[in-house]
């Protein structure tokens, strides 16, 4: 069974990569707080959610969930996974871009680049869903989302180390696929990024 990552039983690397994680600074569009954790897929595990919100508009939403094993495991290349999801809104028309599911996976792959966080043995799929209403529902007219699920083991560093302080680096380029995939434009090089809202919705605030 998972031990909640603030319980002593944790390990402290894991401890430490948790708070990392909350530490991490999102765009003030993302909406971030604290989920309860799968807990059998790994010994140690801890989760967020997140929405974006543009104008009052949820245009996005996604959950990250940091796995742990100290004894490692052979499928992660390590001893830390991190598991992301997100899915967002996009123009209907998008839906029928043949590129569409390879610019998906590009959004997560550069955005962990961007950030520093390096990264082995990521696995995932890019899915497009498109829907069109009929009868009394017609005047809705169509929709269309992205999803992208993704796993990833954080890398060491040259000498093999891992910092667990690195992880908020793999939160932030999360928070970055959530925002590319709603649309949202980057932000300016130089332009500090405002910390986002941290549990407003209800349940446990992430810090």
């Amino acid at each position: 069974m998972a031990v909640r990552p603030e319980s002593s039983a944790a390990p402290t690397e894991f401890r430490e990569a948790v708070a990392a994680m909350h530490d991490a600074v999102l765009r003030p569009e993302v909406l971030c707080e604290e989920m309860p954790a799968p807990q059998r897929i790994a010994p140690y595990s801890s989760a967020l959610s997140a929405d974006v919100t543009v104008d009052g508009d949820d245009v996005g939403t996604g959950r990250i969930i940091l796995l742990h094993d100290p004894a490692g495991n052979d499928a992660w290349e390590g001893t830390f996974r991190c598991v992301a999801y997100c899915r967002c809104e996009i123009e209907p028309e998008m839906v029928t871009d043949p590129m569409l599911a390879q610019v998906g996976w590009t959004w997560l792959t550069d955005a962990l680049t961007s950030h520093g966080a390096e990264f082995v043995a990521a696995s995932g799929t890019v899915t497009r869903v498109a829907t069109e209403s009929f009868g009394s529902m017609a005047d809705d007219g169509g929709s269309a989302q992205i999803e992208v699920r993704a796993s990833w083991t954080p890398a060491p560093d040259a000498d093999g180390v891992l910092d667990p302080a690195d992880l908020g680096r793999h939160v932030e380029a999360w928070g970055e696929l959530l925002c590319t995939a709603a649309g949202l434009p980057p932000v300016p090089d130089g332009v500090a990024v405002m910390p986002s809202r941290r549990g407003q919705r209800g349940g446990q605030p992430a810090r």
